[in-house]
């Protein structure tokens, strides 16, 4: 009768160690997404466009009115993370009458302040395409996420950021 006693013993042992060992598996693990989260995903791409015109630059005030951004418009998703993804969307004209070689776009989701929730600085010029000629437009879309549902999400901004011409 001593045989069975072991064999119980035993496999409460069995039974708590891979509790003990999903329960630190499911902490690094939820601790991986998190992290995952917080990153937000950001690649390795260029994170601002180098030598461009900028505001303060006198070339800015001469050609910022002439490069227009629609309107622009944003769809919202709730991810399976529990976070919630914005794609905010617009069009691009070139108006300046040069090619545009860089361009600089930032996207902003503000609160009721006019203080950024989320926001992000892509170039588009190049990177979807090589150039913009004159006259031509061009479609903008900058997705943010890692918002929660507490966030103030209250209006939409997009803006140029920089832009270069075709030499």
């Amino acid at each position: 009768m001593a045989a069975p006693d072991r064999r119980i013993e035993t496999s409460d042992t069995n039974r708590t160690l891979i509790i003990g060992v999903a329960v630190v598996a499911a902490i690094l693990i939820a601790g991986l997404f998190y992290g995952l989260m917080r990153l937000g995903g950001g690649g390795g791409g260029p994170t601002g466009l180098q030598g461009a015109i900028r505001e303060g630059s006198p070339q800015w005030d001469a050609n910022k009115q002439n490069i227009v951004l629609d309107e622009p418009e944003a769809t919202e998703a709730k991810r399976a993370l529990g976070d919630i993804t914005m794609t905010l969307s617009t069009t691009v004209r070139n108006l300046t009458g040069k090619t545009l070689t860089g361009l600089e776009i930032r996207g902003a989701v503000v609160d009721y302040d006019g203080k950024p929730v989320k926001q992000r600085a892509v170039v588009v010029v190049p990177g979807r395409q090589s150039e913009l000629a004159p006259n031509k437009t061009l479609p903008v879309n900058i997705t943010l996420d890692g918002m929660g549902d507490t966030d103030a999400r209250a209006n939409i901004k997009m803006e140029v950021t920089g832009f270069k011409f075709k030499e």
